[in-house]
């Protein structure tokens, strides 16, 4: 594919370039509560404003519901960007995009408000992509650069790739060298560790990477259906009955590590009444929201002979303080484990979120991805359509 590098070096200079970034960011009211998607998206940006090119983004926000919802507006993004940018950046309608000079940026307010961006419907995608190719006009060209996103086959990711000459930003051409660094040839013992709520969120990806790897630790809600399936009581925790089978038949592998022990809760609060117990002792009526200390010192010591580790998950309700010692506890193994050598990558989603609401060195990792949807399928061998429509 194509790359940024090769597009400054056809030159940009007062060419429009329609650039798709990942800034879908977690917001509480109209504060951004984790920016990191924004930052990783100004070095490409950057580039291209340096370089003389009219920047247009186009990025989504949440899930809008088929028209355009206030509580999802780009605004606070626009802002942030700005600042990040040092320059301004006008949020502005699809149908309105100003006439602007060599070096101006725009950010399109949220793509999702039209509901072509994600019909099924080729034709449908096909009319705003045209939108979006007028934008960019004869000379124009297209970035991909939101690496969240290109496991969707959207119409600002996929069909706008067909009819503009396309290249990958910065960001997507990274994590891709890391994924394939992940699946192609990584540095043994390999190590994954998996968090998260369900297994059957993750059943595809576990049954792909089993073969794969040295270790698979899981943690998080997903556990509970685990040690189920191993004859233990869960209590009142999150456990999927139908997904029993399956977790006996992946724990035959020989490679999976589970919890020892867990911090359970009388309900789902951060004041509810707290214990930590073995897995075989969980009170009937508490809900596991963590793993415990044995298991974090467990997972610790597998990890520490990891010369690759991909981690992509919580291993409990980090959000709330009584739960989050665990995740924090797994992380700084990883730290550690990079710090004595080894490549570790994190799975973006609520792992990246984690490592910066726990106050861990985001320089700790060897790489924090953008897109916890997108390396999941990659790593599951998926062929993810933003990326194949590159590979023209």
């Amino acid at each position: 594919m194509k790359t940024l590098d090769d597009l400054l070096d056809e030159g940009v200079e007062g060419r429009t370039v329609l650039v798709r970034s990942d800034l879908n960011v977690p917001l509480d009211g109209d504060r951004i509560t984790d920016d990191g998607r924004i930052r990783a998206s100004v070095p490409t940006i950057s580039e291209l404003s340096g370089a003389g090119a009219i920047v247009v983004i186009t990025a989504h926000l949440g899930r809008p519901k088929g028209g355009p919802d206030p509580a999802l507006s780009l605004a606070p993004v626009a802002s942030r960007l700005s600042e990040l940018l040092g320059a301004p950046v006008k949020l502005v309608p699809l149908d309105a995009v100003p006439n602007m000079a060599a070096g101006d940026v725009v950010l399109v307010e949220n793509i999702r408000f039209d509901p072509r961006e994600t019909s099924k419907d080729d034709d449908e995608r096909a009319g705003l992509a045209d939108e979006l190719v007028a934008i960019a006009g004869d000379d124009g060209a297209f970035v991909s650069d939101g690496f969240g996103v290109v496991h969707r086959k959207q119409a600002s990711v996929y069909d706008v790739a067909q009819d503009l000459p396309s290249y990958a930003g910065g960001l997507v051409q990274a994590e891709v060298e890391v994924l394939r660094r992940l699946t192609e040839d990584p540095a043994r013992p390999y190590s994954v560790v998996l968090g998260g709520s369900k297994v059957s969120d993750k059943l595809a990806v576990i049954e792909a990477l089993l073969p794969r790897v040295d270790s698979l630790l899981v943690g998080g809600g997903m556990c509970f259906t685990f040690l189920a399936a191993q004859g233990y009581a869960v209590g009142a925790s999150l456990l999927e009955s139908d997904q029993i089978g399956n977790a006996r038949k992946l724990l035959e592998s020989g490679k999976i590590l589970l919890p020892v022990d867990v911090v359970v809760a009388d309900r789902f609060a951060a004041d509810a009444q707290v214990r930590t117990v073995a897995v075989d002792a969980i009170p009937d009526g508490w809900l596991g929201l963590d793993v415990g200390p044995d298991t974090v010192a467990a997972f610790g010591e597998a990890l520490s002979g990891a010369r690759t580790v991909f981690w992509n998950g919580p291993m409990g309700v980090f959000e709330m303080a009584p739960f989050a010692e665990g995740t924090r506890g797994v992380a700084q193994a990883i730290v550690d484990a990079t710090a004595a050598g080894a490549f570790s990558v994190v799975g973006g989603g609520d792992s990246a979120a984690a490592v910066r609401a726990l106050g861990l060195p985001e320089d700790g990792f060897s790489h924090i991805s953008t897109g916890g949807g997108a390396s999941l399928e990659y790593l599951e061998g998926k062929a993810l359509p933003g990326l194949s429509v590159l590979d023209r």
